[in-house]
C-alpha cells in the first residue's frame, strides 16, 4: 500500500486575514492532490475551525513570531532566545508528524525553516512580504532563512523584487504564484450609479501601513465639496495598534464627518460589505499583493487604489480600476468624483475588473500551481 504523503504547514497566527486565508487555499490544494495535512499554530483561534472544515488536522506548539516591533537590538536578542528555546519542540513535532514536506507560511517564522532542516525534511517557504524600506541589512536578514528552503513561493513580482534586491541568489529557488481568491457564491449586482449618497468601503487591517486614515481624509474632502459620501471601514487592529484606531475614530468624529463613517470591525465573508459599496478604496501604502482589491473586483466594484507594490499588478489604471499616488487623499477624492460623474465608466470598469480577476486570480489555477510545487519537492 502506497503511503499518503504528509505535509506540515506552519502558520504565525490563528487569525483570518490575507496570509492566513491564502494558507487555507494551499491546504485545500494539498488535500485535493492527495496529501495528509497538519497545520501547526502557536495558539487556538478562529482559523482552527476553518482548517478542520477543510479536512486538515491542527497541532499546537508555542513559538515566537517575528514582528516589526522586534526589529530592534534588545527585542531581537529576546526573540532569538525564545526561538532557541522553542526549536527542540518544533523539531520533535515535525518528526512525530512524519512530515514529508514542511511549508513555512510567511517570513515571520525563520526558526521553523531551521526546524524543518534539523528534522531532515525539505522545506518550502511562502513569502507574503515585500519590505522595501528600512535598513538593507535588516531586509536581507528577513529573507536569508529562505536560503535553507528547497523552494520559496512568492506571491507577487513586488515581493520577488524586494527579496532579490537584497539577496539576488535566492531567485533560483523562488517561484511566483499569484494568490487564488474565491469569489462570491452568487453574482453581485452592479453598483448603483444613481444613488444620491456615494457609498464607499475600505477593507483590511487598521494600521498606518494600510493607510486607512487616507481613506477617511478623502471622504472628508468629498463632503467639503458637497458630496454625500459615506464610508464603511471593515477591519480591526493588530494588538499594539489600538492607538491608531483611536486616531481614526477621532478623525471620523470631526463635524464634517459626523455620521459618515461606520466601523464594522472584522467582516468575514466580506461580500455584504462590498455589496453595499459603490466604490472601494484601497489606500494601503505597502501591499505585497492585496486580496481585498481582488475581492472587490470579483464583486464587480471599481477600486481606487494607491499605486504601490501589488496594486500595480492587480489594477490596470483606467481599465480594471483607478490608481492614485500613495498617501494622496486629494487624488483619491478626485478619482471618486470622476467615477460618480460618469456612470458609464463606473459600470465599464467594474465589469472589466470582474472578468480579469476571474481569469488571473482563480482558485483552480492557484491550487494547481501549489500542488505542482509540493509534488515536485516531495519527489526530489
Amino acid at each position: 500500500m502506497i503511503r499518503q504523503p504528509r505535509l506540515v504547514v506552519v502558520n504565525p497566527s490563528p487569525d483570518l486575514y490575507g496570509a492566513d486565508l491564502q494558507m487555507l487555499q494551499a491546504v485545500v490544494a494539498a488535500i485535493e492532490s492527495g496529501w495528509h495535512v497538519t497545520v501547526v499554530l502557536p495558539e487556538s483561534g478562529p482559523l482552527v475551525e476553518r482548517i478542520l472544515e477543510h479536512g486538515a488536522d491542527v497541532a499546537f506548539v508555542r513559538y515566537p513570531v517575528l514582528r516589526k516591533a522586534n526589529l530592534r537590538l534588545g527585542s531581537l536578542l529576546a526573540l532569538a532566545v525564545a526561538a532557541a528555546r522553542s526549536l527542540p519542540a518544533s523539531v520533535r513535532l515535525v518528526r512525530r508528524l512524519q512530515a514529508d514536506v514542511v511549508l513555512v507560511n510567511t517570513a515571520t517564522l525563520p526558526w521553523w525553516v531551521l526546524a524543518g532542516r534539523l528534522a531532515a525534511r525539505p522545506v518550502v517557504g511562502y513569502l507574503h512580504e515585500a519590505e522595501t524600506t528600512g535598513s538593507r541589512w535588516v531586509r536581507r536578514a528577513l529573507v536569508l532563512p529562505f536560503q535553507l528552503t528547497y523552494r520559496t513561493i512568492v506571491i507577487s513580482r513586488s515581493a520577488m523584487t524586494a527579496m532579490t534586491d537584497v539577496a539576488p541568489w535566492l531567485a533560483g529557488r523562488a517561484v511566483l504564484i499569484y494568490n487564488g481568491v474565491p469569489g462570491p457564491d452568487d453574482r453581485i449586482e452592479p453598483a448603483s450609479s444613481t444613488a444620491e449618497t456615494v457609498q464607499l468601503a475600505v477593507v483590511g487591517r487598521l494600521s498606518p501601513r494600510k493607510g486607512t486614515d487616507v481613506a477617511l481624509r478623502a471622504v472628508a474632502r468629498l463632503r467639503r465639496q458637497g458630496i454625500d459620501a459615506r464610508l464603511e471601514v471593515a477591519g480591526d487592529v493588530f494588538s499594539g495598534y489600538e492607538w491608531f484606531e483611536d486616531e481614526l475614530r477621532v478623525l471620523a468624529a470631526e463635524p464634517e464627518m459626523a455620521g459618515a463613517v461606520e466601523f464594522s470591525g472584522y467582516c468575514s465573508p466580506v461580500w455584504p460589505v462590498l455589496k453595499r459599496a459603490q466604490i472601494v478604496l484601497a489606500p494601503s501604502l505597502n501591499e505585497p499583493f492585496g486580496n481585498a482589491v481582488v475581492e472587490a473586483q470579483l464583486a464587480g466594484r471599481v477600486v481606487v487604489a494607491a499605486a504601490s507594490q501589488g496594486h500595480l499588478e492587480s489594477v490596470s489604471d483606467g481599465e480594471t480600476g483607478l490608481l492614485v499616488p500613495p498617501g494622496d487623499d486629494e487624488a483619491m477624492a478626485d478619482a471618486v468624483v470622476q467615477l460618480v460623474a460618469d456612470p458609464g465608466l463606473l459600470a465599464k470598469i467594474g465589469g472589466r475588473a470582474r472578468d480579469e480577476a476571474q481569469r488571473r486570480f482563480s482558485v483552480p489555477r492557484y491550487r494547481h500551481q501549489i500542488s505542482t510545487v509540493l509534488d515536485e519537492v516531495h519527489s526530489a
